[in-house]
């Protein structure tokens, strides 16, 4: 079977979740091969074949933390070179794409980026986006070159499949060029006790109608009883009520939580655009024509006219709840292919 490469991210507190989603996706494609750059350890490697890791190589040279992101694209090359996988798979990200893009121009190879699906279809490594603002799902079939992916965090479930990987430390010869920018100084973001926003299963948001910087501290003391991440549009981040590094939309981070909670969003299509691929989605407004309630599942604020239509949704009374929360059931489906 045909090797899969899978770019393995380590954090502090051992494999990154996004990657254990990337090994799930890639055993629909092949045999899964991880690469991991600095110094697993045992539990990591274990972790790795706990969702199905075939073989684990290792880049523990210096230069991968001394240098910005051209010696991992190199290595990536060096090691697509020697595998010939089926496809190349990265997570989502600004480190992320610009090692999959450097890769994939040095491999002459096709790239799709923030991918929300891969499969194999006739042979051919095949990428889903969702594009115009979450509009539309494009399926792009990569057929020039090794297919490189970026595949945005929470897109598909990571499920075990446990298997004992071979374990290859790799030595990799890195190009002048690639030591062009060193990095001289790293500060360690200030822990917040919670998941990181753009990996979390649970994320509650806030907007503009939460009022103040003390209502959004509401919504992050929700977050915390859900275990989940705090989120934030752009105009609380532009009043200061949360760091610009908690925004969600089209010129902020893009999320799919298996929850989202839209507590005083309007829903503007711009932040619609980071969130919709949410799936489920909860949102909390007293305007009945706000437009997050057009792809929400939930709702809670004031009851909207009794008899008022709700374009393309079907809506039901929720059960066992009081006062203004009815429960809603898009008609996803229904979403154009192109």
């Amino acid at each position: 079977m045909t090797a899969v490469l899978v770019l393995a991210d380590l954090t502090p507190s051992g494999v990154r979740k996004a990657s254990l989603e990337l090994l799930t996706i890639a055993r629909g494609l092949g045999e899964p091969a991880a690469l991991v750059f600095g110094s697993p350890s045992e539990a990591d490697i274990a972790t790795l074949g706990e969702y199905g890791a075939q073989s684990v190589y290792v880049v523990s040279s210096p230069e991968v933390d001394q240098y910005l992101s051209l010696p991992k694209a190199e290595a990536v090359v060096d090691l697509a070179g020697r595998l010939q996988p089926a496809a190349i798979l990265v997570t989502s990200g600004p480190e992320g794409k610009d090692i999959a893009a450097r890769a994939a121009v040095r491999l002459g190879s096709g790239i799709v980026t923030d991918a929300i699906g891969v499969s194999l279809d006739g042979g051919r490594v095949t990428a889903t986006q969702s594009v115009v603002a979450g509009q539309f799902h494009a399926t792009t079939a990569i057929t020039k070159g090794i297919p490189v992916v970026t595949v945005r965090p929470n897109a598909v479930s990571a499920e075990p499949a446990p298997a004992s990987p071979t374990v290859e430390s790799l030595e990799v010869a890195f190009s002048d060029a690639a030591k062009g920018a060193t990095v001289t100084a790293r500060e360690p973001k200030a822990s917040s006790g919670r998941p990181d926003l753009t990996d979390a299963a649970v994320v509650v948001a806030g907007g503009r109608g939460v009022g103040s910087a003390e209502g959004m501290a509401v919504i992050e003391q929700l977050a915390d009883a859900l275990g989940g991440a705090v989120g934030a549009t752009r105009a609380i981040t532009d009043l200061s009520w949360a760091s610009h590094d908690l925004q969600v939309g089209q010129t902020g981070k893009t999320v799919a939580p298996s929850l989202y909670v839209a507590a005083g969003v309007s829903g503007a299509i711009q932040h619609r655009a980071g969130m919709q691929s949410s799936k489920t989605i909860v949102a909390v407004n007293k305007d009945p024509k706000a437009p997050i309630f057009q792809i929400s599942d939930f709702r809670g604020g004031r009851r909207p006219p009794r008899g008022a239509p709700r374009p393309g949704r079907r809506t039901r009374p929720a059960q066992g709840l009081t006062g203004q929360m009815t429960t809603e059931a898009p008609l996803r489906q229904g979403l154009p292919t192109c």
